[in-house]
């Protein structure tokens, strides 16, 4: 239970309350209550992916380490380093949505924040920049235990979640909801499969965070029993929760206005029981933002420090600072791309992210367990993944037509798309493991390092 509710935690911060309306809007309808449940499906099968790998390898580290066990046989510690180097990239863009969220749901609080169209003004950008700012400030020294962080983080947004639901649930219709747009499910061009590409993108944002446990699997009794119910169990649980409150929503407002852009939970909460309960929400969503942004980069800065302490990172950031004696290179990196992806507005950060981190990090993990179960036959594997390879091929078919979908998407006022800047980062990348591995003399420079850590384990 509590590894399910450490994954709940990271799964559900201030996402709901600021993508639904995108939701609602992409698959244009109440039918984009249906969008969470076939996202589910995705990201259930994703779970087994995680589930199976994490339960045979229950180390800190997650993903590198799935990758650096597997492809370590052909390319060396390419693929661990090419996973460290786009979470530079896509873990402080996902902390860049919790900054746009907390200025969205400020500005019903303080006026001039956000224009009529709920997008960020010069001041609404400048509060978020300086809101990163105090938050690289106040993690500038050495922080153990983000426990009770996270635990308040989670009491928070549930106490946030379980308001908006009773007060839609309060003066619900029916007729509202479950109205659908006429032809929305017709096989030929309906708004249903229209929107579905963006839907799903949307959806899966909102479920990040499922495979938590996996990256704690060091720390959690019996593993290979509790690391694949955790997943499973928290990915149903926040979907009946998100389900829920979009029927809610759906319900109290027409899809037309709820589909447009800001502070959809204050809305919600005005309508049905006025300003004042409607302010107090807005500040626990605030609060909610405010603490997931802190926790988000204080465990972010984590992930180059651990993988070059591992040897498949950049030297630089293993390094300690000299005085406080935490990793200052990683924090001060991802703070200034988090202020950075802040200035953009959601939709596009989303996808920038889903396209960074589908590639490598999702699509090659895939890989991985097809690849461990030929080159480590004998690995130990407390859980086996049920029905494989369906699950795999489920999850591949659903990541690559996410990523295909959020490719296509234009960064605005650039002529650059996803496809460009994704697969541009990563050939970056490529360059950059290149300069590092010529140095440290490893592989394409060197011989292979085969460690096959797990595999000697008993």
């Amino acid at each position: 239970m509590q590894a399910t509710g450490i994954n709940m935690t990271q799964m559900c911060g201030i996402g709901p309350f600021i993508t639904i309306p995108g939701m609602i809007a992409a698959m244009n309808g109440p039918q984009a209550m249906f969008g969470w449940l076939i996202g589910a499906v995705i990201v259930l099968a994703d779970g087994l992916v995680w589930a199976e790998l994490g339960a045979a390898m229950p180390g800190a580290g997650g993903t590198y380490l799935y990758l650096r066990e597997a492809f370590q046989y052909r390319t060396g510690r390419l693929m661990p380093f090419l996973f460290t180097w786009t979470a530079m990239l896509f873990i402080p863009l996902i902390m860049s949505t919790g900054v746009i969220g907390l200025v969205t749901y400020l500005g019903y609080l303080v006026p001039g924040l956000v224009d009529a169209d709920g997008a960020a003004t010069f001041t609404g950008h400048a509060v978020g920049i300086g809101v990163v700012a105090l938050v690289v400030l106040l993690l500038y020294r050495r922080i153990g235990e983000i426990t009770r962080l996270t635990t308040v983080l989670f009491g928070v947004m549930l106490v946030s979640v379980f308001a908006v639901i009773i007060a839609a649930y309060s003066n619900w219709h029916a007729e509202l909801a479950f109205t659908f747009t006429p032809g929305a499910f017709s096989l030929d061009g309906g708004s249903f499969w229209l929107g579905l590409g963006a839907g799903l993108m949307i959806a899966i944002y909102d479920y990040l965070g499922y495979n938590t446990s996996a990256y704690l699997g060091a720390e959690i009794r019996d593993p290979g029993r509790n690391i694949p119910r955790s997943i499973v169990l928290s990915i149903l649980g926040i979907m009946a929760l998100y389900f829920v409150l979009q029927v809610g929503i759906l319900g109290v407002l027409p899809w037309e206005e709820a589909a447009k852009p800001g502070p959809i939970a204050s809305t919600v909460v005005e309508h049905n029981w006025g300003t004042t309960a409607a302010q107090i929400l807005t500040a626990l969503v605030v609060v909610t933002a405010f603490a997931s942004v802190f926790a988000g980069l204080l465990g972010g800065s984590r992930v180059p420090y651990n993988a070059a302490k591992d040897g498949v990172f950049l030297s630089w950031f293993g390094k300690l600072h000299p005085r406080l004696n935490f990793p200052h290179t990683g924090l001060l990196a991802m703070g200034v791309i988090t202020a950075a992806g802040s200035l953009l507005d959601l939709a596009t950060v989303i996808a920038m992210l889903t396209a960074v981190f589908v590639l490598v990090q999702s699509i090659a993990q895939v890989l991985a367990l097809v690849v461990l179960r030929r080159r480590q036959p004998d690995l130990a594997r407390p859980y086996r993944q049920w029905l494989y390879p369906v699950p795999c091929v489920i999850a591949l078919l659903g990541w690559g037509f996410v990523y295909v979908h959020s490719g296509q998407q234009e960064i605005p006022g650039t002529g650059i798309n996803q496809f460009m800047l994704s697969l541009g980062w990563v050939g970056l990348g490529v360059v950059a493991f290149l300069v590092w591995a010529r140095r440290e003399r490893s592989w394409p420079f060197g011989p292979k390092e085969i460690r096959e850590e797990f595999l000697a384990e008993p």
